[in-house]
């Protein structure tokens, strides 16, 4: 019995959950387990560590943070052990008391239902995004890949692509001048005028 409760006062951290009878109101309480809920992914941001830190009449982060881990540990176990609103008081240990157990106990009742709620969304919504992550790897591993070109195909069109490359270079090594092409043109001209035509 003694190593159980020496287990549970480490876990708990000798004075940290009386730590919240210093709260100036319900509200206060009530802002802290919120806030500590929304930020469940991210911790709590400077802002507020600075309300909870005033609400709670503490000098620093470091009186601060193991008050934060209780309440967190608490509030995991009401939403992922699925503790009765009966049990949510054995919760508490014995140093914790009892009108803040009862005020603790009525807040995490009163939010328990909607945490649950969030917290089936955020497993629901994670089970969905990893689905679509591994339906990803399938299709990527077996989608199809363009054939490959035959040897042929490849070989007749680099002979082209060639030949015109070549063609481009012969026509740069030959440049006409503009009354050259204008006299090459004429002269094509007056020589369809001569052309005798045919008579059918």
């Amino acid at each position: 019995m003694d190593r159980e409760h020496g287990a549970s006062a480490a876990l708990w951290g000798l004075g940290n959950l009386p730590l919240l009878a210093r709260a100036g109101s319900k509200e206060s309480l009530e802002y802290i387990l919120q806030a500590l809920w929304r930020t469940r992914r991210t911790g709590l941001d400077a802002a507020d560590r600075a309300v909870a830190r005033d609400a709670l009449q503490l000098a620093s982060d470091a009186e601060l943070d193991p008050l934060l881990v209780c309440l967190r540990i608490l509030i995991r176990r009401c939403v992922s052990e699925n503790v009765s609103k009966d049990d949510i008081p054995k919760l508490f240990p014995d140093e914790v008391p009892p009108e803040l157990q009862k005020l603790l106990t009525l807040l995490l009742q009163k939010f328990q239902p909607e945490w649950q709620e969030d917290a089936s969304k955020d497993r629901a919504s994670a089970q969905h995004s990893c689905t679509a992550e591994h339906q990803l790897n399938q299709n990527g591993d077996t989608s199809e890949q363009p054939a490959a070109p035959d040897a042929e195909h490849q070989n007749s069109t680099a002979s082209v692509e060639d030949s015109i490359k070549s063609g481009e270079k012969e026509v740069k090594k030959f440049p006409l001048a503009k009354d050259s092409l204008d006299k090459m043109l004429k002269d094509l001209f007056s020589t369809k005028d001569h052309m005798p035509i045919a008579l059918n």
